[in-house]
């Protein structure tokens, strides 16, 4: 999955595939992270949030369902 530099200095990347709705984040640590059944709507929230973190923490984490990637 191809994957966008985020402003951010909690997270570095994130992609998305609309096909499968699911959110692909990677870390400033290195960790990757893919979210599930995440609607586009909040992918683009993300790109276009002041706080990419913050956008995160309250509206992605601890809401979809998740894997750890690497």
């Amino acid at each position: 999955m191809r994957r966008h530099h985020i402003d951010s200095t909690a997270i570095a990347s994130a992609g998305y595939d609309a096909a499968t709705a699911v959110l692909e984040i990677e870390f400033t640590s290195g960790e990757i992270y893919r979210y599930f059944a995440v609607p586009p709507s909040i992918h683009r929230g993300l790109r276009a949030a002041e706080s990419a973190g913050r956008f995160f923490r309250e509206r992605i984490r601890d809401v979809y369902p998740s894997e750890h990637v690497h």
